[in-house]
């Protein structure tokens, strides 16, 4: 305790001093900040450091302040996570009234005290911290690639939060200057970011695309490429079936490791039409974050309403008609239930056939949807299915051009 008060004796002293010249002040206040950072002089720091501060900011110039405040950053930097905490909101407290005339020094104080608050993941607040770091400053010229990492990181810490209106805010800004920016591993984490606001605003098959290109990519280590991949899977999984996920589904059924990974069984049965049973349903919904699990506006799931959806699709293959109950008893569902599924996958195009409603029977066409809105109940007879099969083939082969490219650039980068 003495120790700790004699060093903030010292500090109103010099700070008070008549005796101290102010070019020898600097001196003085450096041999204190000594005394502070050595265990064997003080415990205190949590204390003395804000008064430290405090004392520099007010009786030194600009100028002279500026490399004692750097190295009280360094303190900063090398103390504990709650005194880094404590020390740190005081200083930007202190650092308030001068109006920006230590950007440099703000920005690193804010930078360490983010890092404080997320290792105690309080994401909000390390978000909340990083946010007052000035970005267009006519003080310091600020690299672009200092900018996206900060806004990818701010993103990142509001997803963490699962606030994805906060995180797509700053990941749009990065998104402004990522053209500029050659760091692969920073794009690589723009895409990781993107996917995963994809996937929390239920953008599946988006959302499975950016994770399958990321899978692809070498500066991932073989497990972060498998995690990605099967994020890809449930993603394609869970979106709504119909002709865009059915092409999404070929694409990572194609994909040589996907026999590799966990969700290659569901894909499978996905892609090959094959209906789902209970069992495979709910060992499929163990693997599903808290919001692929959520309820959508009618009371039932995402994967609830992807899986009848898809077993409406896979018995469209099998049954050239059926009747509204017996439907509704494949699907586990009620007549009624069934029957609004089918007319609004009719509707958007996502299902090709037509619903005799006095008769209470489907009639199905045997191919796909054109994925074109068109009236309830109405079949999609513009164009021929040998033409619309050849299309799909043509655009199949154009996919799977495409994607090899990617591989061979992923791997062979320019």
């Amino acid at each position: 305790m003495m120790a700790h008060s004699a060093i903030l004796t010292a500090i109103a002293e010099t700070k008070s001093s008549s005796k101290t010249a102010q070019q020898d002040k600097p001196a003085a206040y450096n041999e204190i900040l000594r005394q502070i950072r050595s265990p064997s002089e003080s415990s205190q720091i949590s204390t003395e450091l804000p008064a430290f501060i405090d004392a520099i900011l007010e009786d030194l110039g600009i100028v002279a302040a500026r490399p004692l405040l750097a190295s009280v950053v360094d303190a900063i930097k090398s103390i504990r996570t709650d005194q880094k905490i404590a020390v740190g909101t005081r200083a930007l407290q202190a650092l308030e009234v001068t109006r920006g005339a230590f950007e440099e020094q703000e920005a690193v104080i804010r930078e360490e005290l983010a890092d404080a608050y997320t290792e105690q993941e309080d994401y909000l607040e390390a978000a909340k911290v990083l946010q007052g770091i000035q970005l267009e400053s006519f003080q310091r010229k600020i690299p672009d690639e200092s900018k996206v990492k900060t806004w990818i990181r701010i993103c990142r810490l509001y997803l963490e939060e699962d606030d994805t209106t906060s995180a797509e805010s700053y990941l749009n800004r990065a998104k402004n200057l990522l053209y500029r920016i050659e760091d692969q591993e920073l794009n690589l984490t723009f895409q990781l970011s993107q996917a995963r606001i994809l996937d929390s605003r239920r953008k599946f098959l988006d959302a499975s695309q950016v994770y399958h290109s990321v899978s692809f990519s070498m500066v991932l280590d073989e497990d972060e490429r498998t995690r990605a991949l099967s994020s890809a899977i449930i993603c394609a999984v869970l979106a709504p079936a119909g002709p865009q996920r059915s092409r999404t589904l070929g694409n990572l059924y194609k994909d040589e490791r996907t026999p590799q990974v966990p969700e290659f069984g569901i894909l499978e049965k996905m892609f090959l039409d094959r209906l789902l049973s209970p069992v495979e349903v709910a060992k499929f919904a163990d693997k599903l974050q808290p919001h692929q699990l959520a309820q959508t506006a009618d009371g039932s799931t995402v994967l609830a309403k992807a899986v009848i959806e898809h077993n409406l699709l896979s018995a469209s293959r099998l049954y050239n008609n059926i009747g509204v109950s017996e439907l509704g008893v494949l699907l586990g569902l009620t007549s009624e239930k069934a029957e609004e599924y089918a007319a609004r996958m009719l509707e958007q195009g996502r299902l090709s056939g037509r619903i005799d409603q006095i008769e209470g029977v489907i009639f199905f066409d045997g191919h796909e949807g054109s994925g074109q809105k068109t009236r309830a109940g109405q079949a999609d007879l513009g164009i021929a299915p040998e033409l619309r099969k050849w299309d799909n083939k043509v655009q199949g082969l154009a996919e799977e051009v495409e994607r090899v490219a990617s591989m061979l650039q992923a791997q062979y980068p320019v």
